[in-house]
This record gives structure tokens, C-alpha cells and sequence, in this order.
């Protein structure tokens, strides 16, 4: 293939996508090496994104790029190269999320550096997608969430609570504060584990540094709030039987992840192997489908609530504090740090958009809520105490 012929082909699907090389839109490619079409030839999307890295093309909206790419199934078009092929085929052949690996791959990501995502994130650190219903800022959305995930899970004082993969103890921390739960969070991360135990100081809360794989014992609760995307398709069973093992029989699980529409591995959702390889070591987008899969004869499903489109407005919302906050970053990360983390942050937010990613929170339960459960769902006000501790209920 020549180069004016990749060029063409490139270009051809850049026009289907409603993107115009060196054009005038915010959304447009403006060329900064020519060098880009043999880089695409060779390495499809995962290449075209790698050349942004090093400044080969520039773009000022990366976010409304990205939402015109997918949409129009630019990266499926571009898959016939080695980074995905490699891709694929470790996925299929390898468990790229076993125990050793896990901790791994958290060090490379969640290891980073707690200034970098003390920076980003809201005040509490919550590392997931906000519930903006009726939200004004980025704070409200994911105290809002944090509520939402409470109660659905119908908490009261006193309760045992688990919390796979607690990130740096934003829910353990609430739950704890305000429903009285005794919280136990298990991450496989050391930084997370650190701060975590700095936060909950005084509470009734246990922070442990665990795989969900060796965890054994009786919870009234379980919740795991953005960790299933990094179990891998080889686990999901894995991570359901732990699940199950761990529930009391009249207990609930609330599963938070986000989710793709083709179950991977697979050769058409290239803009994921970049992420993965650059951003997520490990991270395997699960669909819907195979989380019920790993579900089935294990768990019943009691309500399903998709609010994906809410994952773009946080990640913006990140992206603009990262870029507020970079200069007090720049000297420990780089700026070829910066360039990855802004494409990292618009492209997810991008892909959200185009609505090709949703988020699920998935409520289950291990023998069926008697009389059936009662979903939650709209605006969430943020609950307040009563004087005898408990939670007031308030109505959506």
C-alpha cells in the first residue's frame, strides 16, 4: 500500500466521520507531520493516537473528534495492524488479570502519584462516573452518586459492608459517616490503601490491601463501584462466585462499571487497545452481556440503570481541573505526560458521547428480593440524619 493510497483511505474515513484534515471545525485534524499516514498504515488507531502523543497532528476539541470518529466507526475501519493483533491475541492466550498481575497493574495506573488525582478528581477523590441528575458541579454529581449507590443498597446502622476495589475510600468514608455502616475496603493498591486509612481514621472502617480472589467471609452488603472494567473476561466468573460466597442470603450487591457494545477481546474496538496499553495496563471493557453471564445461576438481577451519558460531563469536569492544576504537576510528570492525560480525558469523554460506552449499576441479589425491589431512580437529595442516627428516607 503506498502512501498516497493510505492517505486516501485515511482520509476517506475521516469524511464519513464529518472530520476534515487541516480544516476550520474545532473537531478537524490539523497535520503537523506527514509522517502520520505511514504511522497510521502501521499501527491503525492505537498509531494514529500515539502520533497526537508526540505532537504529529493537533486538534483543539479531542472530546467532539472522538464522539464524530466513533459514531461513524472509524476505528473499527483501521483495525488491521500489529498493536491490535498483539492486543487480541494476549488477551485470548494470556490471563492478564490474575492475583500477580492485578497488583501490577494497579501499581502502573492508581500508583501514580495521589497529588496527580487529588488535583483531578472532586474533594473525596471518587474516581468514577458522577450521577448529574439535577447536579451543578462535579462535587454534587459524585456525592449524589455516592448516595444513590446507598441507598439502593437500602443501608441501615450497623450493617457490614464490602467494597471491592474502594479506590481511595470515597464510599467506605460516606457509608460509614452517614449510615452508620461498618465498611470493609479491599483495593490492590498500596497509595490507595495509605490514603485511605488516613481519611477513615475513627470510623468503623477496615481498609486491606486484597484481592477479591481471597476474600471469605459473611457481608450484609457488597458494593464494587468502577473495578469490574480491570477484572478481565477470564475472571468475571471468578469475581461473581466471590460475590456469592461473601453475600448473606438476604444481602444485596450493587456493580458499577462501565460497559462496550462487543464483547472483547475482539478487532473492532481499536480506540480501547491505546488505553489500555497507555493509561489502563489490564483494563478489559466488559458489555452487559457477559456480566450477566457470570451472574447466571449465581446471582438474580433485580434492577439494571444505565446513566452513561453522565460520564461525559465528568470527565470534562476532570480534564478541567487537571488542566487548571497541571502547572503545579508539570515539573514531576512532563509534558509529554500531559499530552497522553488530555487525550486519555477527551477521548473518554468523546466516546461516552457517542453513546458507544454506557455505565451500568447493576443491583443483585443471591435468592431474589421477597415482594420484589423497589428501584431508585431520578433527582437524589443528599440525605439527612435524624436525631436517633438513622437515615431519613426521602422520596424520588
Amino acid at each position: 500500500m503506498t502512501m498516497l493510497s493510505t492517505r486516501q483511505k485515511f482520509e476517506q474515513a475521516l469524511t464519513e466521520a464529518g472530520v476534515t484534515l487541516n480544516g476550520t471545525n474545532p473537531w478537524d485534524i490539523q497535520i503537523k507531520d506527514p509522517r502520520l499516514f505511514r504511522r497510521v498504515a502501521l499501527g491503525g488507531f492505537p498509531g494514529f493516537v500515539d502520533a497526537h502523543v508526540d505532537g504529529w497532528w493537533e486538534c483543539d476539541a479531542i472530546d467532539a473528534l472522538y464522539d464524530r470518529c466513533l459514531r461513524a466507526e472509524l476505528p473499527a475501519k483501521l483495525w488491521f495492524n500489529l498493536p491490535t493483533l498483539t492486543g487480541w491475541a494476549r488477551q485470548k492466550l494470556f490471563n492478564l488479570q490474575s492475583v500477580r498481575r492485578a497488583f501490577r497493574n494497579a501499581s502502573a495506573h492508581y500508583n501514580l502519584g495521589n497529588d496527580l488525582f487529588r488535583a483531578m478528581l472532586d474533594s473525596r477523590l471518587t474516581y468514577s462516573c458522577g450521577y448529574w441528575e439535577g447536579a451543578e458541579s462535579l462535587e454534587q454529581a459524585q456525592e449524589a452518586k455516592l448516595e444513590l449507590v446507598c441507598r439502593k443498597l437500602g443501608l441501615e446502622p450497623g450493617m457490614r459492608v464490602l467494597d471491592i476495589g474502594s479506590g481511595w475510600g470515597s464510599f467506605v468514608r460516606y457509608a460509614a459517616e452517614r449510615y452508620g455502616c461498618e465498611v470493609t475496603g479491599i483495593t490492590v493498591s498500596g497509595e490507595q490503601v495509605k490514603y485511605s486509612h488516613e481519611i477513615c481514621r475513627g470510623l468503623p472502617v477496615e481498609i486491606r490491601l486484597q484481592d477479591y480472589r481471597d476474600i471469605d467471609e459473611p457481608f450484609d452488603r457488597i458494593v464494587s463501584i468502577g473495578m469490574f472494567e480491570h477484572v478481565g473476561q477470564k475472571n468475571h466468573r471468578a469475581f461473581m462466585r466471590a460475590v456469592h460466597r461473601c453475600l448473606k442470603p438476604d444481602g444485596l450487591c450493587l456493580l458499577h462499571f462501565f460497559a462496550t457494545q462487543r464483547s472483547w477481546p475482539n478487532l473492532r474496538d481499536t480506540e480501547a487497545v491505546w488505553v489500555t496499553r497507555n493509561i489502563f495496563p489490564g483494563l478489559v471493557v466488559p458489555t452487559l452481556g457477559q456480566a450477566g453471564a457470570a451472574a447466571e445461576g449465581l446471582m438474580v438481577i433485580e434492577d439494571l440503570h444505565n446513566f452513561g451519558q453522565y460520564y461525559d460531563p465528568t470527565l470534562l469536569a476532570w480534564f478541567e481541573n487537571f488542566d487548571r492544576n497541571w502547572p503545579t504537576l508539570r515539573e514531576k510528570y512532563g509534558d509529554r505526560f500531559y499530552r497522553m492525560w488530555r487525550h486519555y480525558l477527551l477521548c473518554c469523554a468523546g466516546a461516552f458521547r457517542s453513546r458507544k460506552y454506557q455505565v451500568w449499576q447493576i443491583v443483585l441479589s443471591p435468592k431474589g428480593v421477597v415482594g420484589g425491589y423497589r428501584p431508585v431512580r431520578g433527582r437524589v437529595p443528599l440525605a439527612a440524619k435524624a436525631e436517633s442516627g438513622r437515615v431519613q428516607e426521602i422520596a424520588v
